[in-house]
């Protein structure tokens, strides 16, 4: 049985400033952690990168401090994307990638998340590690080994490069006009440069961070004034990256919204286009029934990891897949890097555009999205609801009247004291109803 975590999430430590673990005190011991497990022995060296909220400074000096403690040296990158902190740590040959990144959340949360030398999440067994590390008292190091810090002068350069060599050299964006809002973080002197260098005509928004208003009513997690912008300016498309970079949320020139799973079929089709035998797509419980469908159509197979894009990587890995990703935008192309990227993943959609001719959204209206009603039960204590068979029954019966256009997804909140009732069909007032029904028969059996 594995051991359970005591700090480390899904995505590794995060909460709001000053609570719990968040703190600067916690994190200088969790720098020297760190240090001590991942970076043993000479020339050690960790790679430091932050989004553009207020506290990543003070957490960005507490990390600096405790890596030195521990004899580590620290290459300092300063608001740099999520995934471009991933690359820079392989290409620097470095012991470990560090993020201070609360990703979507608002500026009064932040957290730190780790990439191994390979630019992957930690792994369960490394992160046990850590926080064994987290436990000893903090030892510093003779002065003569202390580790000394640098800053990288040209990452967001190196960055920009990768992700244009990312898709073929002969697509030329000349023709699209294209919004991108940049959630006033951490690609907000990066994101327009990449599509500026590639021929488009960017209209920026987003990009004036002050510490207090990263993903504040803009950004994939709030696209409403994405849309507008996009039809005020007779724009082809629109992106929406979030905080850190790694989801992203696009817009037709309709002002619809393209969300993960239509981007999900959009990169599949056109890796399956060029050629890519790869048939095997990665989502999760919550992707659309209609992805799966579509996939279908075209000789794809859609696989269902965990909620969480650590999951959705590690059944891409157990299946052989190349393309996985979330409904949120958090999109993994492992054929062209090791993480989730929000400018990678908009770059393979533009290639596919300039290729076919066709519109995004021409590409997307290929996948027909189902009605999706979510219900959260609340309980007073966690319950084994797979075991009770009241519950069996009921779901049974959705699912005989679903029949083979719907499904239904019952799960516990990892956050929350909730049951999540999500019931999934073609026609909209069945599927609101059943979900309904679905949800009072757990309530009856949770409170008896």
């Amino acid at each position: 049985m594995t051991k359970q975590r005591r700090y480390f999430g899904t995505d590794g430590i995060r909460g709001r400033v000053g609570d719990g673990v968040v703190t600067p005190d916690f994190v200088l011991k969790l720098g020297w952690a760190v240090g001590r497990v991942l970076a043993n022995g000479k020339n050690s060296r960790v790679i430091i990168g932050k989004d553009t909220r207020i506290s990543g400074y003070m957490f960005e000096s507490a990390l600096q401090a405790g890596l030195s403690a521990a004899g580590v040296d620290i290459y300092l990158l300063g608001p740099m994307p999520t995934p471009a902190v991933a690359y820079l740590t392989r290409t620097f040959h470095a012991q470990a990638g560090i993020v201070i990144s609360a990703s979507h959340n608002p500026y009064h949360d932040n957290g730190i998340k780790f990439f191994s030398a390979q630019g992957t999440k930690l792994p369960d067994e490394i992160e046990l590690e850590i926080e064994a590390m987290l436990e000893q008292p903090l030892q510093t190091v003779e002065s003569i080994r202390l580790g000394k810090a640098h800053r990288i002068g040209d990452a967001a350069g190196r960055y920009i490069e990768f992700c244009k060599s990312t898709i073929p050299s002969g697509v030329d964006l000349s023709k699209l006009k294209i919004v991108v809002d940049c959630a006033n973080g951490a690609t907000y002197h990066v994101a327009p440069d990449v599509f500026r260098e590639l021929g488009a005509e960017v209209v920026v928004m987003g990009a004036e961070p002050d510490g207090l208003n990263i993903n504040q009513n803009c950004g994939s997690t709030e696209p409403r004034l994405l849309q507008q912008a996009v039809l005020k300016n007779k724009a082809d498309l629109g992106i929406a990256l979030d905080g850190d970079g790694d989801r992203i949320i696009m817009v037709d020139h309709r002002g619809e919204i393209v969300d993960g799973d239509e981007l999900l079929f959009i990169i599949a089709r056109a890796r399956q286009r060029s050629g890519d035998k790869h048939t095997d797509v990665v989502g999760t419980q919550m992707t659309n029934l209609g992805l799966e469908h579509a996939l279908a159509e075209y000789d794809m197979s859609l696989h269902r990891a965990k909620v969480g894009d650590r999951y959705v990587m590690e059944m891409l890995q157990q299946v052989g897949g190349q393309i996985g990703g979330e409904a949120s935008g958090h999109i993994i192309c492992l054929d062209k890097t090791t993480t989730g990227d929000g400018i990678v993943a908009a770059l393979q959609v533009l290639a596919e555009i300039q290729q076919t001719g066709n519109s995004l959204h021409s590409l997307r209206s290929v996948v027909t999205k189902y009605p999706q009603q979510l219900i959260n039960v609340r309980v007073e204590k966690m319950v084994d609801i797979d075991a009770n068979p009241d519950i069996s029954d009921a779901v049974a019966e959705v699912e005989k009247q679903l029949g083979s256009d719907g499904r239904v997804l019952l799960r516990p909140s990892g956050t929350e004291p909730v049951i999540r009732v999500m019931v999934e069909g073609r026609d909209a007032p069945l599927t609101k109803q059943l979900a309904q029904q679905l949800a009072d028969v757990i309530e009856k059996v949770l409170k008896a």
